[in-house]
């Protein structure tokens, strides 16, 4: 009996490692990416439009794009593209 409690919590411990913690320190970084982000940064959203910030609020961002200006979440900027799309240049 005793074995099977010790079993099942390393089970739990194991799943807490390897798939919560991962989660938690990814979202962590994607929220610092969003409090860093300040006009005049070159971003790619989520859904793949590419552009530079144009003004910040608390939780929106307007982007210029070639084809005018867009208001966006800042949740829906992307950390890996923005971040790769920096990098190139």
């Amino acid at each position: 009996m005793d074995a099977n409690i010790i079993s099942i919590v390393l089970i739990f411990v194991v799943m807490f490692v390897f798939m919560i913690l991962p989660q938690q320190r990814k979202m962590k970084k994607e929220k610092e990416f969003e409090t860093g982000l300040k006009v005049g940064d070159k971003i790619v959203t989520k859904s793949g439009f590419h552009g530079k910030i144009a003004e910040l609020s608390e939780t929106t961002a307007v982007i210029e794009t070639m084809s005018g200006k867009l208001k966006i979440e800042k949740t829906a900027i992307s950390m890996e593209y923005s971040m790769a799309l920096n990098k190139k240049a």
